[in-house]
């Protein structure tokens, strides 16, 4: 079925479909190494190019192709590719679009082993990195060097929730000819489309927001251009970072739900943040959705939704914040998110306790930073847990 002019919930149920030759209706788990070649001839033809028959996993599997294919047609893209983790993405790509002393300018509150791996892996190679706030894009000027390469951004940021104006990074990127890649995790493609406002490469960590029940880990990228497109799947495939044929089901299974989940899960994070705005122990609350936030405007621009990810801080500081998470009960201790599940945790000192406290501060992810990722649990009940544990403090 040609799904291109089809709505997107119609994508999400039907893009990246194929017949096979029992009928299936929906894409069956490939679970196998190796494919059976026809004949001699036909293993030389596809080893070559002129067939597009699958020769191993590694390389590409039908169940792994029906993912990419929908995710690549959900991101306005030309093709995409999906790996064993997030992370997996991300290193792909560094990899696929990095060489030795070059230079990348990525965003400062940025995952922190995305940030971890340039700092003392790729540093090995003499690729040099800067780390700026690209919520200002002067920030991003101020950084160029001869030998830039690529500028990566997250919008919105994990966790301060800054948002980048992805626009203004596509012309900084096409005046200086680097390549811009946006990590899309935090919004989906179902909230905003960075290849639509000019990036040349998207990605997601498909545990998160794509799959959407905190079962498996997986990551993807989409690539706008063929050429960059077949750069990043030549070094997933020499690298090995494939993903799984039963994953990608299971993804594929998680994503038809995308919309749904992310519009329940959205309006429940807009009651929370009024909840959180108006309570007197908290300092300070960053969510899109709020007209205080300082990116408000540009969110409404570049995303259809404000999403359900926030981050707020009390004025107890840190131990104000450990006493709330280790109080809360429907909300969930853990790291991740995008699940259906509400979610808690403390980045300095889980997800981005990696970085020095001195790049920490200078991100914005303070002490008392608390992020929390709103499930589809009945918000009232989200509320309430939140209040209980509020008065414990």
């Amino acid at each position: 079925m040609n799904t291109k002019d089809k709505g997107f919930n119609t994508k999400l149920i039907h893009a990246g479909s194929f017949e096979d030759e029992f009928g299936s209706a929906t894409v069956p788990i490939y679970q196998t190494s190796t494919f059976r070649f026809k004949n001699a001839q036909h293993g030389a033809d596809c080893f070559s190019g002129k067939s597009n028959g699958f020769i191993y996993t590694r390389i590409a599997n039908p169940t792994i192709r029906a993912l990419e294919q929908t995710v690549a047609e959900l991101e306005n893209g030309y093709d995409g590719i999906a790996t064993s983790s997030g992370m997996g993405a991300i290193s792909t790509v560094y990899m696929a679009l990095l060489g030795a002393s070059q230079h990348i300018i990525s965003s400062d509150a940025v995952y922190g082993p995305a940030r971890g791996l340039l700092e003392q892996d790729f540093s090995r190679f003499n690729v040099e990195a800067s780390f700026v706030n690209t919520s200002d894009s002067a920030n991003i000027l101020a950084a160029l060097r001869p030998n830039t390469k690529v500028l990566y951004i997250e919008t919105p940021a994990n966790p301060t929730m800054n948002i980048t104006d992805i626009a203004a990074c596509a012309k900084i990127a096409r005046d200086n000819n680097l390549l811009l890649v946006v990590d899309n995790t935090f919004s989906s493609p179902y909230l905003q489309k960075p290849l639509d406002f000019g990036a040349d490469v998207v990605l997601h960590s498909v545990t998160k927001f794509i799959n959407g029940h905190a079962d498996i880990v997986g990551g993807i990228i989409v690539a706008k251009d063929p050429e960059i497109y077949k750069r990043i799947r030549h070094s997933m495939v020499y690298m090995g970072s494939n993903m799984d044929p039963t994953q990608a089901f299971m993804v594929i299974r998680g994503l038809k739900t995308l919309a749904i989940r992310i519009e329940r899960a959205q309006q429940n994070a807009m009651e929370v943040a009024q909840f959180l705005l108006s309570h007197p122990k908290v300092a300070w609350i960053k969510y899109p959705g709020l007209k205080s936030h300082p990116q408000y405007d540009l969110a409404q621009k570049q995303m259809k939704g404000f999403g359900s990810m926030m981050s707020f801080g009390l004025k107890g500081g840190y131990e104000a914040g450990r006493k709330l998470m280790d109080n809360v009960h429907l909300a969930v201790l853990a790291v991740s998110l995008g699940g259906v599940e509400t979610l808690i945790q403390h980045p300095a000192s889980m997800t981005h306790a990696g970085m020095s406290q001195e790049n920490k501060q200078s991100a914005g992810i303070t002490d008392d930073l608390v992020r929390f990722s709103v499930g589809i649990e009945d918000v009232e009940d989200i509320i309430s847990d939140l209040n209980e544990s509020l008065k414990t403090i």
